[in-house]
């Protein structure tokens, strides 16, 4: 709760909370007190069924009483010494997030040496030990597995890169996987769809998108390649180079080959040229820490084509 915007916020959940307790307490003395007449009375609350069963307005018994007055005074108490009114951090000082550090550092401690060991090897030499990647496809399977699959192949429609070929957008020598599970990467793709004057609009985009298509050798209308061919050598080439085979340092992946990222269909080129495209790549260098990033490295670079250069 310390991430309040101001503290019209804190003063009202101190509030809530507070009041909500304090009526609890308002409402079982009011349930409590003894009416007119003692133990004897025969006040009912009006509510009568089949003809004599009636519902007496009688005070709460004690034992229960007292111990809702308990659950009222721990409430208080808890809210003491724990984060319970607002910004008030507890006489304890504790929070989920310290715990939660509390703890990590200590499974962190006891699994250190065995991290600390493969820290000392290379990363191709992590990938050919067994044990190594027993407990890399582990982590694989609880970090990575939501974006790149089982099997690491990826997803074409949700712009997922397949991790088992060789195509790689900023590299794929040990030192370059590291970087990209240590700090992440963001890939951007401009959408030219708003700039008539860039290509051309849709129609240019097509044009543009039947030369990308030429690139690696899939089928397309080469009278529209032909008109394309200048519009990607001005727009597109500053990127993915006079060749089409990209850029690694800018992530800008290589057209001359088969791997599509989004699909490789005319229109699925035509909406990444008109809407553009954005991924990311999380940084895990601060969730993970560098032992279980060399285990992944290592994991990663043994799923490409076995671990071989590309």
């Amino acid at each position: 709760m310390s991430d309040f915007v101001n503290d019209f916020w804190n003063w009202y959940v101190i509030l809530i909370v507070l009041g909500s307790i304090l009526a609890c307490a308002a409402f079982l003395w009011s349930q409590s007190i003894h009416h007119p007449g003692g133990a004897e009375t025969t006040d009912t609350t009006g509510h009568v069924w089949d003809e004599t069963l009636a519902e007496f307005n009688n005070p709460l018994p004690k034992w229960w009483s007292w111990l809702f007055y308990i659950t009222i005074v721990f409430a208080l108490v808890y809210g003491a010494l724990y984060p319970t009114f607002g910004k008030f951090p507890g006489l304890l000082g504790w929070s989920s997030s310290g715990q939660y550090q509390i703890e990590r550092a200590k499974v962190d401690a006891q699994v250190k040496p065995l991290f600390d060991k493969y820290l000392k090897m290379d990363i191709k030499a992590v990938a050919a030990d067994k044990d190594a990647m027993d407990m890399a496809g582990r982590l694989y399977e609880t970090y990575c597995i939501q974006c790149h699959g089982a099997t690491g192949k990826g997803s074409s429609d949700k712009g997922f890169p397949n991790l088992t070929d060789s195509d790689w957008k900023w590299g794929g020598e040990p030192e370059q996987i590291l970087e990209t599970l240590n700090n992440g990467r963001i890939g951007m793709m401009p959408a030219y769809g708003g700039n008539p004057d860039a290509i051309g609009g849709v129609a240019g985009a097509k044009e543009v998108a039947n030369y990308v298509r030429s690139l690696s050798g899939l089928p397309n209308d080469s009278a529209l390649a032909a008109k394309g061919k200048p519009k990607f050598e001005a727009v597109c080439a500053v990127c993915h180079g006079q060749d089409g085979k990209g850029m690694q340092v800018l992530g800008a992946p290589n057209l001359t080959d088969k791997v599509w990222l989004y699909g490789s269909s005319e229109a699925k080129i035509v909406e990444g040229i008109t809407k553009g495209r954005a991924n990311q790549m999380p940084a895990w260098k601060d969730f993970l820490g560098e032992g279980k990033i060399q285990l992944l490295s290592a994991y990663v670079l043994k799923l490409s084509a076995g671990g071989e250069k590309k």
